[in-house]
């Protein structure tokens, strides 16, 4: 199978869909290889690497996407791309088309197969090609928010961790999932007062166990948020429901009740974003102040850190391009139901039951077109 691999060109977007040791795994499995010229430098990979480990260059994008039969990116594709789809082509890349009817349509009147990284879940339900950016997101997330609470940004002026004789900054983190999970780990450790809710009880368990003393633990529901969120400094929005919208658990209500220069981080933000007050940004503008909170709502959160983004990404990812482009998608997804949850569009017609029901379009099941 011919795989191919362009720059991505989303604001601030440094990371790569291929490193030089996947191109490898890829040529030693029978593939061709072809890389746009430059595609990896902004995660520090050139192209003798590539060329090393046997790709070859291609100097313009376009050139590229005509070529290949599969696509391996790490951002949705953008209107600029749209013309260059292909009838049958694979597109291996994160998706989020609950919150992009425009993408979804583009991809579905192209014919593209599109498989979606943030849909590919595991037979114990885990989600192993998000988990690594999750992970990374949701570590940010307090190193920005902490950033962005210094006056200079909007923010109250506060230490997060304050110092002795001094109040500590008051984290709140929705949801408990690898986002919420990664981002309380930091904010503990930076010695913050940490509240972290979850609609689910289990998991609210598993984290109290995995912290103890130094987190609080709440039920997830309006009034639980409301009253954590008029004293937080802090509050990282990190709810998820893989391949649909996100629900909206930061209400616009709650703004006038918060404190001036608290700041508000929407990890979920690709998705929808949960924040009802919640607009995308980009690492060039950021933030924005609504009533007085600071909200950040940067779409690709982990572009900012592109070598460990990009290697931690392709280590997840790497292993199911290689079943796609050996046994072809239909065989593959036949053969595995991890894969086939990944298939979102499949030659013009819609396969993901969450990504349809956002966009109240016709869902078709995958397993009747293949």
């Amino acid at each position: 199978m011919k795989i191919g691999c362009v720059k991505e060109i989303k604001n601030n977007e440094f990371r790569v869909g291929l490193t030089p040791d996947n191109v490898k795994a890829y040529i030693a499995a029978g593939h061709h290889v072809y890389m746009e010229k430059g595609a990896g430098l902004g995660s520090g990979f050139t192209d003798n690497e590539y060329v090393d480990a046997g790709a070859s260059l291609i100097d313009n994008a376009a050139d590229v996407w005509h070529l290949v039969d599969m696509m391996v990116k790490v951002k949705e594709p953008l209107p600029e791309e749209y013309p260059l789809f292909h009838e049958g082509l694979i597109l291996y890349t994160y998706l989020h088309l609950a919150a992009d009817p425009e993408q979804t349509e583009a991809l579905l009147k192209g014919k593209v197969k599109a498989v979606a990284y943030e849909t590919i879940q595991e037979t114990d339900r885990s989600l192993p090609c998000l988990a690594p950016m999750s992970q990374i997101a949701g570590r940010l997330s307090i190193q920005e928010g902490a950033k962005y609470l210094e006056k200079k940004f909007g923010g109250e002026g506060i230490l997060l961790a304050g110092v002795p004789g001094t109040p500590k900054a008051n984290v709140v983190i929705l949801g408990g999932g690898t986002v919420g999970m990664n981002a309380c780990k930091i904010a503990v450790g930076m010695g913050a007062n940490v509240t972290i809710l979850d609609v689910n009880l289990k998991r609210l368990e598993e984290l109290d166990n995995m912290f103890g003393a130094h987190i609080q633990t709440l039920l997830s529901n309006d009034s639980n948020v409301e009253r954590v969120l008029k004293d937080a400094d802090l509050v990282i929005g990190s709810v998820l429901i893989p391949g649909g919208a996100t629900p909206k658990l930061f209400k616009a209500k709650y703004l006038p009740e918060m404190k001036d220069g608290a700041v508000f981080v929407d990890v979920a933000i690709d998705q929808g974003g949960c924040g009802e007050s919640s607009h995308v940004t980009t690492h060039d503008d950021p933030v924005y102040i609504r009533d007085g909170v600071v909200h950040y709502c940067v779409g690709n959160m982990p572009g900012a850190v592109p070598r460990t983004s990009t290697i931690a990404l392709t280590n997840a990812t790497l292993k199911y391009g290689l079943q796609i482009a050996a046994e072809g998608l239909e065989e593959a997804s036949r053969r595995s139901k991890v894969i086939a949850s990944g298939v979102n569009c499949y030659l013009g017609k819609l396969t993901n039951a969450n990504v349809a029901a956002a966009h109240g379009w016709e869902y078709t099941a995958l397993e009747t077109l293949v």
